[in-house]
């Protein structure tokens, strides 16, 4: 980088007011510069070093953003001070993270809304939203002209910041008349328009608005001034610019060799400096088409356009496709030319669209901001009698707030207690209903079962048969188990159902040796892990079928249970052809008609309470012809 003693002077200027200190020697002035600090408790003006970032080289303005970003983000105040989101942000921009810029200068605030915090970060997030090149919308156009206003009437430093945006603006939304009057304002203004870097920057604005009005001798005036700054502060970038000038001029001359290798030149330094942009493949694909060459022409192009896709404002140019069409029609695809055509074609629609959108906004708020003024001196006068009888409001409002708010809470604890009441006295019933359903449940299982079954068991030991002793303990305790097991849930699966069934009606065989067989089916719909029933469902009719149906029967018993799918629900079938409903002594009926009485409680409990269908019938099969008794159980299907 070539620094001269002009540019040592211009730095040692912007570092005596950046510091509360002089600038002692060229050398520590330069060092300063690009490290941004000092000694430490030496105040700093930010705003200063801020607006002398125009006229530093860009890898030193970028040395000192990294630097001032580390020092600020140790300090302990860090959130509330702007000029670390100010450094925050410029950094994420080096690193190409735009939303994440935006989101730091969005945080940024000055103690008033007319200071030079505020400005620069208006003009900030104005510069984030202005995108790439595109066609500027007339609500950011209008930002940007309210923003000029409020800084012009401040007198801020940083007016000039606005200038340069309207100028963009303008050069965006194709109006360069407009562009070159407010670019002239820029300059003007600028603190340091003395400075070669900000007259480099003017000199590029004029060429380009010099090229849009195809005057060659400007042009090359403009870009040989542009050149001889760039070499005389070393700015590399600047310098590549002029390049791309230069191919402009030598294709206008008609040379197109000279303008292919010029545009070549400046192609490959933003692609190795990763500052590529949509126009560059534009430039080096158009600088293609002069020198015959429209393969390579199409290919730049088709770049360019998927490299504008990228631009997060979703506006497109149709520059690209305007290229495209020479392109093709060099090559003789006139239906490509075609397509290239109407889609250049769609997109111009849609931008002079919204540059005339821009237009009538404008224009309307020239109208609004007239009419506002008409407006202001007669609201001031209601805004006063508006005051009057608001505070009188006030006070109405709040007393009858107060009234509201109590009876509210009056009504509000009335309520919450009802409704507490009736919530204990459903918890209390529902235990209640529930510890019946326990005892009862624990009743299910036949106390004189119990006692046979022991009996027979010290029968069976006391003969010596140890093999069938231990089976019917193995039966027996594996029923207890269960017993015990399921009386704390509400459902269990088939799979446990169907175990202490079998424990139980094992131990009937072996107590009734030779009286009965048995046999349970599970429709293969069901799955015997997932599907699940309430527990103790089936034996008290298990039992019955055994104790009273095959009692005192001439003839081998048959007990069927089975679990089928019918209409979306689960049927049970417990079938025997035992001796059927016959006249027994009363407290077997009595038992009989409690356990359909627990059966029924439980259905409601379990199923009709949530409208559920459930329900069991238990039939005599003499009415047709044949022996026993058929019981059907019908509940919902749940699975696991």
């Amino acid at each position: 980088m070539i620094i001269n003693a002009r540019t040592i002077f211009t730095l040692c200027s912007i570092l005596s007011i950046f510091f509360i200190s002089s600038c002692r020697n060229k050398k520590g002035s330069t060092e300063a510069a690009e490290s941004g600090t000092q000694n430490t408790g030496v105040k700093k003006d930010y705003l200063s070093l801020i607006i002398s970032f125009d006229t530093i080289p860009a890898a030193s303005v970028k040395k000192i953003i990294f630097l001032e970003d580390s020092l600020l983000s140790n300090t302990a105040d860090k959130d509330n001070n702007a000029f670390y989101h100010y450094f925050k942000g410029r950094k994420y921009n080096f690193e190409k993270k735009r939303d994440s810029a935006l989101a730091e200068y969005q945080k940024m605030k000055g103690t008033k809304p007319t200071d030079e915090v505020e400005f620069l970060k208006n003009s900030l997030v104005l510069t984030q939203n202005m995108g790439n090149g595109s066609m500027v919308e007339s609500a950011l156009t209008s930002k940007i002209f309210a923003d000029l206003e409020k800084a012009e009437q401040a007198h801020s430093r940083l007016t000039y910041r606005f200038y340069d945006l309207l100028a963009q603006a303008y050069f965006q939304n194709q109006n360069e008349k407009k562009s070159l009057e407010y670019a002239a304002i820029y300059f003007k203004n600028h603190p340091f328009k003395f400075h070669p870097v900000i007259k480099q920057r003017y000199f590029d604005i004029s060429f380009l608005l010099a090229s849009r009005l195809q005057d060659l001798k400007k042009m090359t005036s403009y870009n040989l001034q542009a050149r001889s700054l760039a070499i005389k502060i070393g700015d590399s970038l600047a310098l590549a610019r002029t390049y791309d000038n230069e191919a402009q001029i030598y294709s206008m001359q008609g040379q197109p060799a000279k303008a292919l290798l010029s545009s070549r030149n400046y192609f490959n330094y933003l692609k190795k400096t990763d500052n590529l942009n949509d126009i560059a493949f534009n430039n080096l694909a158009t600088t293609f088409i002069r020198n015959g060459m429209p393969d390579s022409a199409i290919r730049y192009y088709k770049e360019g356009i998927e490299f504008g896709k990228r631009d997060l404002s979703g506006k497109q140019k149709e520059v690209h496709y305007e290229g495209l069409i020479d392109a093709y029609k060099m090559k003789g695809d006139f239906a490509k030319a075609l397509e290239a055509a109407q889609a250049a074609h769609k997109i111009e629609l849609l931008n002079n669209k919204a540059i005339e959108a821009v237009k009538v906004a404008e224009m309307h708020e020239k109208y609004e901001t007239e009419k506002k003024d008409q407006n202001i001196a007669e609201l001031k006068g209601r805004n006063k009698l508006n005051e009057t009888i608001i505070k009188q409001q006030r006070s109405s409002m709040f007393l009858i707030l107060l009234i509201s708010l109590g009876v509210l809470s009056f009504f509000f604890v009335i309520y919450r207690q009802q409704r507490l009441r009736e919530r204990n006295k459903l918890l209390k019933s529902d235990n209640q209903r529930l510890i019946m359903e326990q005892k009862m449940l624990q009743a299910q299982l036949n106390p004189h079962f119990i006692f046979n079954a022991i009996a027979n068991l010290q029968s069976i030991v006391a003969s010596g048969h140890i093999d069938e002793s231990v089976r019917y303990l193995k039966s027996f305790s594996g029923l207890l188990r269960g017993i015990l097991e399921q009386n704390r849930k509400d459902f269990i699966e088939i799979a446990e159902e169907v175990t202490s069934l079998n424990n139980y009606i094992q131990l009937q065989q072996m107590r009734y040796a030779g009286v009965f067989d048995y046999q349970i089916d599970v429709d293969q719909q069901l799955d015997l892990n997932e599907t699940l029933i309430p527990p103790m469902l089936i034996q008290p009719f298990v039992e019955n079928a055994i104790e009273h149906g095959f009692r005192n029967i001439a003839y081998k018993g048959l007990l069927l249970i089975s679990f089928k799918v019918k209409d979306d629900l689960l049927l049970i079938e417990v079938d025997d052809n035992g001796s059927g409903l016959i006249q027994s002594e009363e407290d077997q009926q009595k038992k009989q008609s409690l356990a359909q009485i627990i059966l029924k409680e439980r259905f409601e409990l379990l199923f009709k309470s949530n409208k559920q269908h459930a329900e069991f019938k238990v039939k005599d099969k003499k009415a047709h012809g044949w022996r026993g008794v058929n019981v059907e159980i019908t509940i919902p299907i749940i699975n696991d």
